[in-house]
């Protein structure tokens, strides 16, 4: 464990019982969501690459435009 998580469960550790509930309830909320995103990203991997490779050959081909922030 790092010096700073270290120090933040030393801070939490002060909160009444409900309050450390509740940060350690936003915690997992936010961790399970990031292993949500990372499984989310690995099956769409493919996808992505196909996309990808797509758009590098419409580039190539002549079939894009630059973007124009000013037209937007």
């Amino acid at each position: 464990m790092t010096t700073l998580l270290q120090k933040a469960f030393a801070e939490a550790s002060k909160l009444s019982d409900a309050e450390q509930d509740l940060l350690a309830s936003r915690l997992l909320a936010e961790l399970a969501a990031e292993n949500d995103f990372d499984r989310a990203i690995a099956r769409t991997s493919a996808k992505l690459v196909g996309l990808a490779r797509e758009a590098i050959a419409e580039h190539r081909a002549g079939q894009t435009e630059e973007l124009d922030p000013d037209r937007m």
